[in-house]
């Protein structure tokens, strides 16, 4: 296991990080932890929201703008896995072999570990196993890195310690589906329970607002929030802003408590990281 303490992020399009995990990920790198975000695409097959904006390789300034991203919420520039974005609706990529849908799970898997040998990350994070809203990109890269988290037990560094989950509460699901998302809350919102840490990110409120401002071809005026009127709006970015949640997927080590302070709560000789 690697001596510097490392949280290994792994999402799967430019934009992900910052709705869900971008407040956690700058507190954690201003407290000195390698942070390690990896990007399964570029976000190719994605929606720009931009009313007559066009651009002539999406998947190129969808990289730069991840990496601009980065920048904002200072942590290192990303690693790409190299599949490309499913695309959804009218955009699905159903003959595209590299297209994330059309990948076993096992063969992301395989690369995820080898990631996880490389960095060797005592955290790891990922999407809840209903990828947030049901994306097929997010259910593939989801279960890629849980069966990642538990293969990777047998490398000789014995593998990460914990993999967490990003959990939306009942509450902001059911703001979605006011606004027309097709979403059961009682589906996709957990269960106060079923948190067990709430990151309070309020610090970095600008860091994230500047990571979202970076995926520009994704927030325009057609984007959900650019459609949201200005109480809808300021309801969700209180809910995004203030706070970032987690499930436990999985733990190699006992917890001290529940629910927990942080992410490194409990890891022999990182628990500091959470005072």
């Amino acid at each position: 296991m690697s001596s510097t303490p490392t949280l290994l992020a792994i999402f799967a399009h430019p934009d992900d990080e910052a709705f869900s995990v971008g407040g956690t990920l700058t507190h954690y790198a201003r407290r000195g932890v390698r942070v390690v975000l990896a990007c399964a695409t570029r976000g190719e097959a994605g929606k720009i929201t931009v009313p007559g904006m066009t651009v002539d390789d999406l998947g190129a300034q969808r990289e730069q703008e991840l990496r601009d991203a980065c920048m904002a919420l200072e942590i290192p520039e990303p690693v790409f896995l190299n599949y490309h974005d499913s695309g959804r609706f009218e955009r699905t990529r159903h003959n595209d072999p590299l297209a994330l849908m059309n990948v076993a799970p096992t063969e992301v898997e395989v690369q995820l570990r080898a990631l996880i040998e490389q960095v060797q990350p005592q955290v790891m994070v990922t999407f809840d196993p209903h990828g947030s809203y049901g994306h097929i990109d997010h259910l593939q890269i989801q279960r890629a890195t849980a069966g990642a988290f538990f293969s990777s037990g047998h490398l000789p560094n014995g593998g990460p310690q914990r993999l967490y989950y990003t959990a939306l509460p009942y509450e902001a699901i059911e703001a979605l589906a006011l606004m027309g998302q097709d979403l059961d809350p009682l589906m996709y919102g957990v269960s106060p329970g079923t948190i067990a840490v709430r990151m309070d990110v309020s610090a970095y409120a600008g860091n994230k607002k500047a990571a979202l401002a970076a995926h520009g071809t994704q927030m325009g005026e057609q984007s959900l929030l650019g459609r949201m009127s200005a109480e809808e709006r300021d309801r969700m970015e209180s809910q995004m802003l203030g706070q970032e949640l987690f499930a436990v997927g999985g733990t190699r080590t006992g917890l001290p408590s529940f629910p927990l302070r942080g992410l490194f709560d409990g890891l022999p000789g990182l628990e500091a990281l959470d005072d």
